[in-house]
């Protein structure tokens, strides 16, 4: 899972001493270790490796046992699942198993191009081995079953042993496509164009299966380059310091600060992957390809240029690859070549603009209750705009929406920081200043320093009434650190399941002269780089263990290992001394709050329901498949039957009554852009059948009825 980091995730005023010193050991190590023979490549790595030795918080020996780790890795980035090399690709590369630490060092890289030469080679052996299996129809009486733990898989002994895995995994995936199939058959009996027998669908789950695994490895071929093959082998390197120590290149490192900010510059198209074609989805009004009035949705995408540099043929690419060619600097020139739905060709030329995702940002409702009105905050992540004055922060606009709910006269807050992957650490210490009167935030020690408490010096206090903390297990990092400080302050009550589990800060580190003014890109891209750990203000470290909320509920995909724990080169727990803070006395009784919402909970049909789903899918996950359709319909059915209960149980059967505030009104209702303005109501119901938001209204309500 990518998580979002700030790329200064300390103070402001300490940032330029960090970054002179970090800085200077890239130049260092550039000029150093670099002779007329080395490639960019080796410099850049080389580069990389000094830092990590270093500069990371905690960082792992670069010796043999590491060269090992790094072999294996490398090899598991490329064919995870285990089906493309050969047991004999892997025994011949293991003349480099112990000289990886020595390339890092600046010796020769001859690893990640000889085995990404064979993956290639392999990946056309497999297009041609999956068209073979997939030419002849497959029997789905038999008892087979399949196993997809590719962690306790080995390679393949021969090429007799790889076709026998991919005739599992083919017939695996047919037999999925072959049921759908058939319920669809069975849904549109009245249809004639469904007349057909088990044989035609059965050749039709074939060809989907073809045609799925075609657009992939097609894209695999196109996709990895010499550059991405290089860019994977660093990100095994850093990947083995910590989970969250990243290469970025050039264009990703934009695509990263572009996440953070919130803003990007583009043409302003939304666009979908439309049976393998990338289209035009949406137009955002106002953008430069509204503007041209010669881009239309449904228009294909065959190929983007650079101005007047050569047009990349894009067919083959996913969303994400042309989105990546599409955006760039402010003021350049992107010219795209679209085939219209009349079949027709255009070269349409636009000059990127500031495209500003306010989708992205806070925004605020209210739940309206017949005891009084109650606000509701949803925050996706931490955002900051550092490089402009007038950038959009997300405690500025937090601020801003307490400001509409206290003109609305609401008795309560609830800040939902579900699925919130985190970002800037300033950010997240002004935001607890908006409830908390000065005071320690949250604690942050490098690996050879004392611990720095961050804190809140405004003694003001912008909102002191009732407040719930909305939490899952996807809230990480700047979300722990928040709920962390509401919690142990008690200034308000954190509901929902376990954290995340991130307490590691990291800073975006630029490599490499710049390339330009103004969009402070770098030649090399960026490395992003644990270099401190943060914790809780009462001592304890939010790294692995995450924040225990004050009232649990039911959660749906505890099942899954997703979590920080869950990441195999995550750091330890380890916990510091108290920060120096008063527990704010709210004149709630949080025990009382707790019990009250455990009987809610333990009365509650669709809760009891969602915690006993949660534990069959924690029981029947990650186990052996049957290859058999009776006994594969069975088990779907039962699956499907408990995922689609699930999503029934967390949607109210009576919505609440939720509406925008007065000021916002206008977004929603009578929206400039159309196509906004439905997905702002479509959120809107959302959150209106919301179960869990439902009883975080509920927790808000005991607050009010206790004071």
């Amino acid at each position: 899972m990518q998580l979002k980091i700030s790329k200064i995730m300390v103070r402001r005023t300490v940032l330029p001493a960090v970054l002179i010193i970090l800085l200077g050991v890239t130049l260092w190590a550039f000029k150093r270790n670099a002779t007329d023979g080395d490639s960019k490549e080796q410099m850049l790595l080389t580069a990389i490796g000094t830092i990590l030795e270093q500069k990371h918080y905690a960082p792992k020996t670069i010796d043999d046992n590491f060269s090992k780790q790094v072999f294996a890795k490398y090899l598991e980035a490329l064919n995870p699942d285990k089906d493309i090399f050969l047991k004999q690709d892997v025994d011949y590369l293991k003349k480099y198993e112990l000289t990886l630490d020595d390339e890092i060092h600046n010796a020769p890289l001859l690893f990640y191009p000889d085995a990404s030469a064979i993956y290639l080679k392999r990946v056309g052996e497999a297009m041609q081995l999956y068209k073979d299996i997939l030419s002849k129809p497959f029997d789905f009486t038999t008892n087979e079953e399949i196993s997809l733990d590719n962690d306790k898989a080995d390679f393949p002994a021969d090429e007799a042993a790889r076709k026998e895995l991919w005739q599992k995994r083919l017939k695996y995936l047919a037999l999925d496509q072959y049921t759908d199939l058939l319920q669809q058959r069975s849904r549109n009996m009245n249809d004639t164009a469904w007349n057909k027998t088990d044989a035609q669908l059965e050749q039709m789950a074939r060809t989907k299966v073809e045609a799925i695994l075609d657009r992939s490895f097609n894209r695999q071929k196109l996709i990895f380059t010499p550059e991405e093959q290089f860019n994977t082998y660093v990100n095994v390197i850093t990947d083995l310091m910590d989970p969250h120590t990243e290469y970025f290149p050039p264009v990703e490192s934009r695509s990263f600060e572009e996440d953070l900010s919130g803003r990007f510059y583009g043409i302003g198209a939304q666009l979908k992957d439309d049976d393998g074609a990338i289209k035009i989805a949406a137009l955002i009004t106002g953008s430069p390809a509204w503007k041209s009035q010669k881009v239309q949705v449904n228009d294909e995408i065959i190929k983007v240029a650079q101005s007047n540099a050569e047009p990349v043929d894009v067919r083959g690419y996913a969303v994400t690859d042309v989105v990546k060619l599409i955006r760039g600097t402010k003021g350049t020139e992107v010219k795209i070549t679209f085939k219209k739905t009349d079949g027709s060709t255009q070269v349409v030329s636009m000059i990127r603009d500031e495209i500003v995702q306010d989708e992205q940002f806070a925004r605020s409702a209210v739940i309206n209750e017949p005891t009084g009105k109650i606000g509701y905050i949803f925050l996706p992540e931490f955002y900051a705009d550092f490089e402009r004055q007038d950038g959009n922060r997300c405690s500025q606009d937090v601020a801003n929406e307490i400001i509409k709910l206290k003109s609305a006269n609401v008795k309560g807050i609830i800040l939902d920081l579900r699925n919130n992957g985190g970002g800037s650490l300033p950010e997240v210490v002004n935001m607890v200043g908006l409830f908390v009167k000065q005071g320690p935030v949250v604690q942050v020690k490098d690996r050879d320093g004392k611990p720095t408490i961050l804190s809140d010096n405004d003694t003001s206090v912008l909102y002191s009434g009732p407040l719930a903390v909305m939490v899952n297990e996807f809230s990480a990092s700047a979300s722990e650190i928040f709920a962390a400080a509401i919690q142990d302050y008690k200034r308000g009550i954190i509901i929902g399941s376990d954290t995340y589990g991130k307490g590691t800060v990291q800073r975006t580190l630029p490599l490499g002269k710049p390339l330009d003014m103004f969009s402070g890109q770098t030649e090399y891209g960026t490395l992003k780089l644990t270099f401190e750990k943060f914790y809780r203000i009462n001592g304890g470290s939010t790294q692995l263990k995450g924040v225990t909320p004050d009232i649990a509920l039911p959660d749906p995909l505890d099942y899954l290992k997703v979590r920080e724990k869950d990441q195999s080169s995550a750091l330890s727990w380890d916990q510091i001394s108290k920060a120096d803070y008063n527990e704010i006395n709210s004149g709630a009784d949080w025990d009382a709050l707790e019990t009250a919402s455990k009987n809610r909970i333990r009365e509650n049909t669709a809760f009891s329901a969602i915690l006993k789903n949660a534990q069959w899918l924690k029981e029947n996950t990650d186990k052996t498949y049957s290859l058999n359709l009776q006994q594969y319909q069975k088990e779907q059915a039962q699956l499907r039957a408990v995922v689609k209960q699930d999503d029934s149980l967390s949607r109210l059967t009576t919505p609440m009554n939720i509406q925008p505030v007065a000021q916002d009104s206008a977004k929603y209702y009578s929206n400039a852009d159309s196509l906004k303005g439905d997905r702002y109501l479509q959120w809107l119901k959302n959150i209106q059948k919301d179960i869990y938001i439902n009883e975080a209204v509920n927790v808000v309500k005991d607050i009010n009825e206790e004071h």
